[in-house]
């Protein structure tokens, strides 16, 4: 059964609500070739998800793999309020053939519309809206308001390629003038006055009038309302001194803001917050000081640098940042005279450009070990672009190239990827720890003794120990006083390569035989913290026993919702038996309760058992998955069957797909290669496009 946030009648008109409306117009969608998705549950978060929920509705009904459809997801279903209204656009996604789905989806119920994003995008239904002469909307509509704001731009960087927003007519800033007249209705005027002051035209009597009004809603949390950018910027442009009173409140929240209106003061503002760790407005620092000091880049670079050294606690993640500074720095300046050069083109500049930074005797070694962190997986693009290029110009990359390798150990010798940013980021890189060199060990026992290493980090870090068997008693004793009151808390481990800490330190606990085990499995008995329930099946992985699979085999096929549960069985059976998990895998083609969609994952994900991936779904933007979907395809002591889960994972991986949203990015002659392999095995074309 399908449950749905949100009322499908309005109490206070009686009336049905967008979402019921939709629905029921969504479930009578039929047509040759197309299926229509149910209405999403929170399993259902991502496009990956909707792909997989559509093999499991299309081996349930018997409908030919081929076929198309459309969805949307839980994402997609935030734009419904709780009652029910459309908020929003509703993003339609699809998979198949995108003129058949545009065939199924139709023009919509009555009443909205539907738009197409094109072949590489989602549709997006919205309602009809009626506008006057001048093309506005009746003030009291909440939907044509949205639709007219998203028309003009509410963004501050709505325009920014065409040099800014288009100007607004007579009719269009007189209309949004008189939404900011008295009295100010904060939480719906953000939109208007973010139009106005995109164009310079907020006034300033309706600036005070914000101002007061946000000071008193917002005390404390100004951040909060969305509408603050207008009204720091009219305050700086008129050079008011309100705007810093208000700049202090927001914090690093208002540094880029700052950097649009470079003074001296602005300028220590900025360094303030540098020097205190927000590396976000690093950047900021940096384009202020260039303005108002030292046109050179690489001279502003080097002096800031020196001014972050030995002042934080993590000065790697600031000394990154002000490389991306410096980086886009130099690279804006080498588009601005090459106007003309393409997105390829730029990508290989900027990889040559961080390559050379690696060595650049201008930067200090902190700027420079950052840029070697930067230029890891850039190396081969660069090399790539030197065969492309002629005399001295191709000898100069090459020569940067040879330089980056001769300096690389040295400079990353005890150090690693920063453990506290976005988890995206680290999953990129995982593919770079399939082995351990004695370098990475020592780095990731560091982290693990670090007190400061956060939850992710320690995630992260003992995850990759634990599986290449690298993990011992020492770091089993550093995070034992850590694992009550900072392991026991919630950590979503669904799109990530490592599982909750606290998952594997048990699993370490029972496979040392340590005495703390016996309180770690005591904790995971207990009945609360709820979060807890769907992972507990996962440490019988540690000093695993015919019981313990049994246990975890009896929920594999049960149909509970699998978190990693058929993948841990597999690789404690492997273990029980001796034999590689890949083999353990395959034995489940076709087994009654084993979800096809499920045992496809976790047969690639275990193909390395050194480094299983553990990863809810195939992720088709990793390296990591790429490679293993690959061998798997390849493996002469697989099935037929078995290889050819493997084959169909890697025909739908966006290294054949999108390759420009693979991560990091791949080389002309890697997307080639990767076609030839593909042609080889199913016939398909080997033309590649260019990278994006």
């Amino acid at each position: 059964m399908v449950v749905l946030v949100g009322l499908t009648t309005n109490r206070r008109t009686g009336q049905r609500s967008d979402l019921s409306r939709i629905t029921a117009w969504w479930r009578g969608l039929v047509g040759d070739g197309f299926a229509a998705l149910p209405p999403p549950t929170r399993s259902r978060y991502t496009q990956s998800d909707g792909h997989e929920d559509a093999a499991e509705l299309f081996a349930a009904r018997g409908i030919a793999e081929g076929a198309s459809f459309a969805y949307w997801h839980w994402q997609s279903h935030a734009a419904f309020d709780r009652s029910g209204a459309l908020t929003g656009p509703l993003y339609l996604h699809w998979g198949g053939d995108h003129a058949t789905v545009a065939a199924g989806l139709g023009e919509g119920p009555p009443g909205y519309r539907i738009v197409s994003g094109g072949p590489q995008g989602a549709f997006q239904l919205d309602r009809v809206t009626e506008r006057d002469a001048d093309g506005l909307p009746d003030p009291r509509d909440e939907t044509g308001i949205r639709q007219f704001l998203d028309r003009i731009g509410t963004s501050r960087h709505h325009g920014a390629a065409e040099g800014g927003p288009a100007p607004l007519t007579g009719p269009e800033e007189r209309w949004l003038h008189d939404r900011l007249a008295s009295p100010v209705e904060l939480p719906r005027v953000a939109g208007f006055a973010t139009a106005l002051e995109l164009r310079e035209a907020l006034t300033p009597d309706e600036t005070s009038r914000l101002l007061a009004a946000w000071q008193v809603e917002y005390a404390g949390r100004l951040s909060a309302w969305p509408g603050w950018w207008p009204v720091l910027n009219a305050l700086l442009r008129k050079e008011r001194e309100e705007a810093w009173d208000v700049a202090a409140a927001l914090g690093p929240t208002a540094a880029e803001v700052l950097a649009e209106h470079p003074s001296p003061r602005a300028l220590a503002t900025l360094r303030a917050m540098a020097l205190a760790g927000h590396d976000s407005a690093v950047p900021a620092w940096f384009h202020t000081y260039r303005t108002l000091h030292e046109p050179d880049p690489y001279q502003t670079a080097r002096t800031l640098s020196d001014q972050l050294t030995g002042r934080l606690t993590d000065g790697e993640r600031a000394q990154a940042a002000l490389l991306t500074a410096l980086r886009t720095a130099v690279t804006e300046h080498w588009r601005a005279t090459i106007p003309e050069a393409d997105r390829a083109t730029a990508r290989a500049f900027t990889a040559l450009t961080t390559v050379r930074l690696t060595t650049d005797d201008r930067l200090p070694r902190p700027l420079r070990v950052a840029a070697a962190h930067a230029a890891y997986d850039r190396l081969a693009l660069v090399r790539e672009e030197a065969a492309r290029l002629t005399g001295p110009e191709a000898a100069d990359a090459l020569a940067a190239a040879d330089r980056y390798e001769t300096a690389r150990d040295d400079l990353l010798a005890g150090t690693g990827p920063d453990l506290t940013g976005y988890e995206g980021a680290l999953g990129d890189l995982w593919h770079r720890y399939r082995t351990l060199s004695p370098a990475d060990i020592a780095w990731l026992r560091d982290r693990l003794a670090d007190p400061a290493t956060g939850v992710q980090g320690i995630a992260f870090c003992l995850e990759l120990l634990h599986a290449h068997g690298e993990a011992t008693e020492t770091e089993l004793l550093v995070l034992l006083p850590r694992w009550k009151k900072e392991l026991t808390k919630q950590y979503r481990t669904t799109y990530t390569e490592w599982r909750h800490p606290l998952v594997t330190l048990t699993c370490l606990a029972q496979d040392l035989a340590h005495p703390a085990a016996h309180d770690l499995l005591a904790w995971w008995a207990r009945p609360k913290p709820l979060w807890k329930a769907p992972l507990r099946l996962l440490t019988h992985l540690g000093a695993p026993d015919e019981t313990r699979a049994a246990e975890l085999w009896e929920f594999t096929v049960s149909g509970g919702h699998d978190t990693g549960h058929l993948m841990t069985w597999v690789l404690l059976r492997a273990r029980l038996d001796g034999t590689h998990p890949l083999h353990v895998a395959e034995q489940l083609i076709g087994k009654p309760g084993i979800r096809e969609y499920v045992l496809h994952r976790v047969l690639i994900g275990v193909a390395d058992p050194a480094q299983p991936l553990w990863h809810y779904a195939v992720d088709p933007r990793s390296h990591s998955w790429w490679q293993r979907a690959r061998e798997v395809a390849d493996d002469p002591r697989l099935s037929a069957g078995a290889r050819a889960i493997g084959l169909k994972a890697a025909s739908e991986h966006y290294v054949l797909r999108h390759p420009d949203q693979v991560h990091p990015p791949l080389t002309e002659g890697e997307l080639k290669e990767a076609r030839a392999w593909h042609a080889a095995r199913t016939g398909a074309p080997t033309d590649i496009p260019a990278a994006d």
